[in-house]
């Protein structure tokens, strides 16, 4: 015992640390990112991955924009999709996830009433019809008049700004100011709304807002049951959607423990309708987990026009609970959550509302944090003290029990229990008091890490390096195919560039946008093949394997020209030109390995594909944009926003291809962008009819967004010279390359 004292007072510390992080008195980063994940896997496990028939999404969905018009929509056209839904296919209770906050005046009544008061005043025929008409042209107060009296709810949001605004009406709160006085509730609290207009939100039966808790991750696991604002408490939308459909409707909060027994939080809330009692059960913040049933289509979508023109079997709407919601990718409703990382905000309520009725919510008691730490104190003592005193085998063996002991009771709670036993530090403790103790392997790893060093150091970052060294079996130096990501940069005009310095300052600058430029593909798992005067090529997916290696190159192109961009002023100030270059991405199956003579070989990469990168490259400066990558590219590393270029027939290949432009990665690019880009494609589905003057006037709307963007000017000129001497009728719209 007392050879291993220093081992097992090491231990014994790694325990008191996890005791800490368990009973809260610090938190880790890594212990919530980790108790994210293992709560994502739990509930994926046991996910039923069935449809709840009880509850409809009506979709308002790209053939619904197509076929309706670009939201939103006249409210005339809400007031009938109320008629349709409770008139025609009897719906129980409708939900709104969208909100009303703006006066509809399409009906162009605001313009009648100026022609009676100004140009038309004294055409009293004319003011009788309008004031005959007026309640047709009122398409708010229609609105109103047809959700009144019927199991409508409305949807609203609330916001947390450094300006607070607040615009629209919200509804009567469900708790007064005051109502929890005296109780240990920590409401999400917020500053700000935009509600539904006040002719709606009082014709309607309730109205809920419909923000979730989103996690550090930016994913949706929970919603606020109730927040609060201005002192009052309201609920969510997916609560007031179940008590509307309930009818009378009681909302109780629920105490473990009295004050007086010194514990007052809030742990779940009680329904008490006529003939039916639920619980929903809350975490200290008033928040619920929401039970995922599945992926997207767990809940029938109905499009929208196709209710509108009934063209929907009444017997998929009748009695079922209908929320009104969008899946159109322009309407900006889309979510991350543990189930998909695009998924439907209205289709997270639904979850919320099935899993309120179907008494299956997920509950994270406050007792489970006492729980939490007297486990940890058990198994880390136990294991500090035994682990150093076992073999090897033996300790696997016992580590991997306890492992699969604690997990077991995780999984049991969750799935028989509906509680969520937090198990992170447990598994991260077992984890570390294990590697403590079977620090083993120096030198043969060491051994092993310098082979692998000799034989990539050259070409890949040392974090690859490291990785291949705990995996040598899977790295191999002979000749292979893989499909792979080949980038090749290249700087524009250099050789003009170099005859204006003298060796010494052009050796210096090389190396100054040579370095950083190299960083950047070895921060992205990137391999340097080899430096050709002014131009690096890489690759990706070799030595060691990489899934999102087209993901990870076009990541690195970007970052090359932001990263060059960046040093331009440090140039201006040595005197230096500017310095521009031009980017090919290319993906697609080629030859990895060594490769050369007996007198000396490369690894290196070879084949159709890698030539086409480089043509790429070479074609940058013939649209005026940094980085064009290939049709396969595009489509593997489809977390960006590209603009289609053009159909191109480079030197060398007789087949055409399909050329794009990485604008940016897609949830970070701006609204305005997007619409530029949508523009852009528009226009070169006009040029490739031959229809120039439409797409002239496309491209004149784009040249007023960016007038000095090259690209646009480029297609000015093919147009120009098109319309002068037309291509033939059978022209495919494909451009042919001469020159790499």
């Amino acid at each position: 015992m007392k050879k291993n004292a220093i081992l097992i007072g090491l231990g014994l510390l790694i325990v008191l640390f996890f005791v800490g992080s368990a009973a809260r008195f610090y938190r880790l980063d890594i212990v919530d990112q980790l108790s994210s994940i293992l709560y994502d896997y739990r509930l994926r496990l046991t996910m039923p991955r069935t449809m709840d028939n009880r509850i409809v999404i009506v979709d308002i969905d790209e053939k619904s924009l197509k076929e309706e018009g670009r939201w939103p929509w006249g409210r005339d056209r809400m007031a009938l999709l109320m008629d349709k839904l409770f008139d025609k296919y009897r719906v129980a209770v409708v939900g709104f996830d969208v909100v009303f906050a703006e006066k509809d005046e399409s009906s162009g009544l605001r313009e009648l009433q100026r022609l009676a008061d100004n140009q038309l005043r004294g055409d009293k025929s004319f003011r009788t019809t309008l004031d005959k008409i007026r309640p047709q042209l009122e398409y708010d107060d229609l609105f109103a008049r047809k959700i009144r009296n019927r199991k409508v709810v409305l949807g609203y949001y609330l916001t947390n700004q450094a300006e607070p605004h607040a615009s629209g009406m919200l509804p009567d709160p469900t708790f007064p100011p005051g109502a929890f006085n005296g109780h240990e509730v920590e409401f999400t609290t917020w500053n700000g709304y935009g509600a539904n207009l006040p002719e709606l939100q009082q014709a309607a039966a309730s109205a809920g807002h419909f923000n979730p808790v989103v996690d550090s991750d930016g994913r949706v696991r929970r919603i606020p049951m109730i927040v609060e604002y201005d002192g009052a408490y309201y609920e969510s939308l997916s609560l007031a959607i179940v008590r509307t459909l309930l009818g009378q409707t009681k909302l109780l909060p629920g105490y473990a423990k009295t004050k007086a027994d010194g514990y007052a939080a809030m742990e779940w809330l009680d329904l008490d309708a006529a003939n039916t009692r639920l619980k929903i059960p809350v975490d200290r913040d008033v928040s619920t987990f929401v039970p995922y049933r599945g992926g997207q289509g767990s809940f029938r979508y109905i499009s929208i026009t196709d209710v509108l023109h009934e063209r929907v079997d009444p017997s998929l709407l009748k009695n079922k609970i209908v929320l009104v919601g969008t899946t159109a990718p322009g309407l900006l409703d889309m979510r991350s959550t543990p189930v998909a990382k695009v998924y439907p905000g209205v289709e997270i309520h639904a979850n919320m509302i099935s899993g309120i009725l179907n008494q299956n919510l997920k509950e994270r008691p406050a007792y489970m944090l006492g729980a939490e730490v007297v486990w940890v104190l058990l198994v880390g003592i136990a294991l500090s003290f035994l682990l150093p005193l076992f073999t090897p085998a033996k300790a696997i063996i016992a580590s991997a029990t306890t492992l699969i002991i604690t997990t077991a009771l995780s999984l049991g709670a969750w799935q028989y229990g509906d509680v969520l036993m937090p198990v992170t530090n447990c598994l991260l403790m077992i984890v570390l008091l294990f590697a403590l103790n079977m620090s083993y392997g120096y030198f043969v790893e060491s051994r092993t890490k310098r082979l692998i060093t000799g034989l990539f150091g050259q070409y890949v970052p040392s974090e690859l390096v490291e990785e291949m060294a705990k995996r040598p079996e899977s790295v191999s130096m002979e000749g292979e195919s893989r499909d792979m990501t080949i980038l090749f940069s290249d700087v524009r005009g250099f050789t003009s560039i170099s005859e204006g310095l003298d060796p010494k300052q052009l050796s210096m600058l090389m190396n100054e946008f040579l370095t950083p430029l190299s960083r950047v593909v070895y921060k992205h798992r990137g391999t340097i093949d080899k430096y050709m005067g002014d131009c690096i090529m890489a690759f990706w997916g070799a030595p060691l394997a990489d899934k999102d290696h087209a993901r990870n190159a076009v990541q690195s192109g970007i970052e090359m020209l932001e990263t060059l961009k960046a040093l331009q002023p440090h140039f201006r100030e040595r005197g230096w030109p500017e310095i521009q270059v031009g980017v090919g991405i290319n993906t697609g199956r080629v030859s990895v390995g060594n490769m050369g003579s007996e007198v000396r070989v490369a690894y290196t990469v070879m084949g159709d594909e890698v030539n086409l990168a480089s043509r790429l490259e070479g074609i940058t400066k013939q649209y005026g944009v940094g980085i064009i990558v290939g049709e396969n590219t595009r489509h593997l590393a489809n977390e960006f926003l590209y603009r289609e270029l053009d159909h191109v027939r480079v030197k060398g290949k007789d087949n055409p291809v399909a050329i794009y432009e990485p604008v940016g990665l897609l949830n970070e690019v701006s609204k305005e962008l997007h619409d530029e880009v949508k523009l852009f494609h528009e226009m070169r589905r006009l040029y490739r009819k031959q229809d120039w003057e439409q797409a002239e006037l496309q491209l004149m709307n784009l040249q007023r967004l960016s007038p000095d963007c090259e690209l646009y000017k480029v297609y000015a000129k093919r147009i120009a010279a098109y319309r002068k001497t037309p291509p033939n009728q059978d022209w495919d719209g494909v451009f042919d390359f001469q020159t790499k």
